[in-house]
């Protein structure tokens, strides 16, 4: 006897309206009608036009900042659960806060905690998302995680560029386990640049563990908030003998003056996902989609798919 699958709709915050239109285009139906209702004071209240009782419903919004984003999606949530949906997915391509995964000094909240609080208590059932900062934040959720992997998009893109003397590069020791993971596809040696802060955003100094000369390095991070750290290690690698200096990166923050930064910097190009809107263009940022990859993921979520599935680059 085959499965019975419930009616599936998806839905769209404000901040990921341009990536969730790519997601249901590839999925083969058109965004659920949603309207979000502002007060004078700037409150707002979003509103479902159609019924979602006893559907599986998949509701799509970053949670970059402005925090409206997140309060958006909580709100969202919540009207599903209201409006008698039967299992409600958030699909956060971008998980916010999610570089506070721990105390790293006294007195500081672990958000990354607290945002997968709020978004149990609102009434999700299921959470996917892409690429978090640190993967045990995986734990942080007592509702199923599918936390897919951005390599499956990047990896044939670099093997694309045939690059001669390719070397994976992590721009901190913390990435270290990226790299690495990237580095096995290609059979590629790792190099990883060690930097020291001050403060968040400020880099005091920076030296390269492993040789660069002669070669053409790929930079593997999750995300790009300044574009200093990635343009400082770019900087370093090339001037350590270095034929090309290129960045990968899943989530493109690009705060302040990053797309100055990156456009000044010795990178040839950084190729980023469409995970976080882009606020402008420039010719060193090459955007690749992750529509088709969430738009499966979906599918296999409604249709009781295997996840693993989707992660296989051969």
């Amino acid at each position: 006897m085959p499965l019975s699958f419930n009616p599936i709709k998806l839905f769209a915050g404000s901040g990921t309206v341009d990536l969730a239109t790519k997601i249901a285009e590839a999925y083969g139906k058109s965004l659920g009608d949603m309207v979000l209702s502002r007060f004078s004071d700037g409150e707002f209240q979003p509103h479902f036009n159609e019924s979602v009782r006893g559907c599986d419903v998949f509701l799509i919004q970053s949670t970059n900042q402005p925090n409206d984003n997140l309060i958006e999606l909580l709100l969202m949530t919540d009207a599903a659960k209201r409006a008698s949906a039967h299992y409600i997915t958030v699909v956060v391509p971008y998980f916010g806060l999610a570089r506070q995964d721990r105390k790293d000094k006294p007195r500081v909240a672990i958000g990354a905690k607290l945002m997968a609080n709020l978004i149990t208590a609102a009434g999700a059932h299921r959470i996917m998302t892409m690429d978090l900062h640190a993967a045990q934040i995986q734990g942080f959720f007592d509702i199923p995680v599918d936390h897919l992997d951005a390599s499956v998009i990047f990896v044939p893109h670099i093997k694309s560029l045939n690059l001669p003397n390719l070397t994976i590069a992590s721009p901190d020791m913390g990435g270290s386990y990226r790299a690495r993971t990237f580095a096995k596809y290609f059979n590629a040696e790792v190099v990883i640049c060690d930097k020291q802060r001050k403060r968040a955003n400020e880099i005091e100094s920076m030296s390269i563990i492993g040789d660069v000369s002669g070669r053409d390095v790929v930079l593997i991070d999750d995300i790009c908030d300044t574009a200093r750290t990635l343009a400082k290690a770019a900087e370093l690698i090339m001037e350590n003998g270095a034929n090309s200096v290129r960045a990968v990166c899943t989530h493109p923050v690009l705060s302040g003056d990053a797309y100055q930064t990156i456009e000044n910097s010795a990178l040839a190009e950084m190729i980023v996902t469409d995970t976080i809107a882009a606020k402008k263009t420039s010719p060193k940022i090459k955007v690749l989609s992750t529509a088709d990859l969430f738009s499966r993921a979906i599918a296999n979520v409604n249709e009781h798919g295997s996840m693993s599935a989707l992660f296989n680059i051969d």
